[in-house]
């Protein structure tokens, strides 16, 4: 019995001794999967697994579930909103790339141009919400009652001199619902997966200032484990940086 025991362990070392060699991260699909996608070419020896999911909400369930070792979809602000609505610990292990949120139209070339009574599309999530509420008042389309709190929402604007209505919708039904609105707020991973350019097609749009830098997430007892670890070595490498500023020319910035 003793030689089949140890017989099972030695043949369980090749598996255990390469548990960190691999990581399985949840991600939306442009530019995170994309990004994802390219760090694996840059380390071939170590796998990393994409599940690519379509909203915001699902990955950080599934990461704290243990369906997935990482996510990497957020803004810290959307984290720590999420984290207390529903009482959990997930953490940042580090930032990756900016995406400006930006402002679309198929109505109007100026957002000056927009009518009175017109209709505004935003996200529904309070961080991004209120993200594109500031974005509007630096803007001069609306007046909030205090441009630095990040989750002002619709009760917080104080003018609205053209007496514009707000919809509130899921981030992936922003891009569909550009044509029935004047304008709509829609991150930049959405807006280029509808073939939007953010440097050509946003009328408005966030600077390099933004704080908003996308981040990878794990639950707070994984964040020092070796396979994480490796995964942030390659994602804030010279040679990610280089991928994202050639890629994406300037619609995306990397964030470290």
């Amino acid at each position: 019995m003793k030689k089949l025991a140890s017989a099972l362990i030695l043949s369980a070392l090749p598996f255990l001794a390469n548990a960190q060699d691999s990581i399985k991260v949840a991600a939306t699909p442009v530019p995170h999967a994309e990004i994802l996608e390219h760090a694996q070419t840059l380390a071939p020896d170590f796998k990393i697994d994409v599940v690519v999911v379509t909203d915001y909400v699902l990955p950080n369930l599934m990461l704290d579930e243990g369906e997935v070792d990482a996510n990497f979809m957020q803004h810290k602000p959307y984290l720590d909103e999420f984290n207390k609505a529903n009482n959990l610990t997930l953490v940042p292990v580090g930032g990756v790339h900016l995406e400006p949120l930006g402002g679309y139209s198929k109505k109007v070339t100026d957002v000056k141009a927009i009518a009175n009574n017109g209709k505004i599309a935003i996200p529904n999530d309070p961080t991004n919400g209120g993200r594109a509420l500031i974005l509007l008042h630096n803007n001069g389309v609306i007046t909030l009652e205090d441009p630095s709190n990040i989750l002002s929402t619709i009760a917080d604007i104080k003018e609205n001199p053209k007496n514009l209505s707000f919809l509130e919708l899921e981030a992936p039904m922003l891009a569909k619902a550009i044509d029935e609105v004047d304008l709509a707020l829609i991150n930049t991973n959405f807006a280029l997966d509808a073939d939007l350019n953010p440097l050509k097609d946003a009328l408005i749009i966030e600077d390099k200032n933004s704080p908003y830098v996308n981040i990878v997430t794990v639950k707070a007892e994984n964040k020092d484990k070796e396979n994480v670890q490796k995964l942030m070595k390659v994602l804030n490498s010279p040679e990610m940086k280089s991928f994202i500023e050639t890629k994406y020319q300037g619609s995306i910035l990397p964030g470290f």
